[in-house]
């Protein structure tokens, strides 16, 4: 039985997904960062955030949006180095953070649920995923079928990684009691989330 382009293409898609979803990235590096200090049960309205926000933000770009950005590709770089400002700001309260206590987890709690789904719309290595679902994938099935498709699609390995990243955090919260742990750690996070923003910088 011979296979389809479209088929072809959607696992090809499938295969993207998860490995943009599963790598390290400001999402996944923020859910660690607050599996660890909050735990699970506290993290889990950001991670339904960066799920449910990330769906939307594939649907609201396939359905026109982009046509927007196109137009006007000013707006797409505002975005851009807005968000890169909003990681370095990020990356230096998670590198100052102090080890995880009872008072200090309740003055600065985790991200909310519209906190996290508002930052897709800044975040670098999102705008990357969606520009290449919504260009690279489109020929997956007829519009509007094709969206609903990548925004399913997404919501799913969205819901899958969010779920990883937050529990191995959470995992680690065994270290919370050495302080000189939990410094190296969040050190460790506000780099790699630095790192994150190369392909910002970088992008001609």
């Amino acid at each position: 039985m011979s296979v389809s382009l479209s088929q072809r293409l959607l696992v090809a898609f499938v295969a993207f997904v998860l490995v943009m979803f599963f790598t390290p990235g400001p999402n996944n590096i923020m859910l660690m960062s607050s599996g660890l200090t909050h735990g699970f049960r506290r993290t889990l309205p950001h991670m339904a955030g960066v799920t449910l926000g990330f769906g939307f933000m594939i649907a609201t770009v396939g359905v026109g949006l982009g046509a927007v950005f196109l137009a006007y590709p000013v707006l797409e770089m505002v975005l851009k180095y807005a968000g890169a400002a909003y990681l370095v700001y990020l990356a230096f309260v998670i590198a100052t953070s102090a080890p995880a206590t009872a008072e200090n987890a309740a003055r600065r709690g985790p991200m909310t649920f519209w906190g996290a789904a508002m930052f897709q719309w800044v975040n670098g290595k999102g705008w990357v995923v969606v520009i290449g679902t919504i260009t690279a994938y489109a020929a997956i099935a007829q519009f509007p079928w094709n969206i609903v498709i990548q925004t399913a699609v997404s919501v799913a390995a969205g819901a899958a990684s969010t779920i990883a990243w937050a529990l191995f955090g959470s995992t680690l919260r065994s270290v919370r009691g050495s302080g000189r742990s939990v410094r190296v750690f969040n050190i460790t996070m506000a780099v790699l989330l630095l790192a994150s923003l190369y392909p910002v910088f970088m992008e001609r």
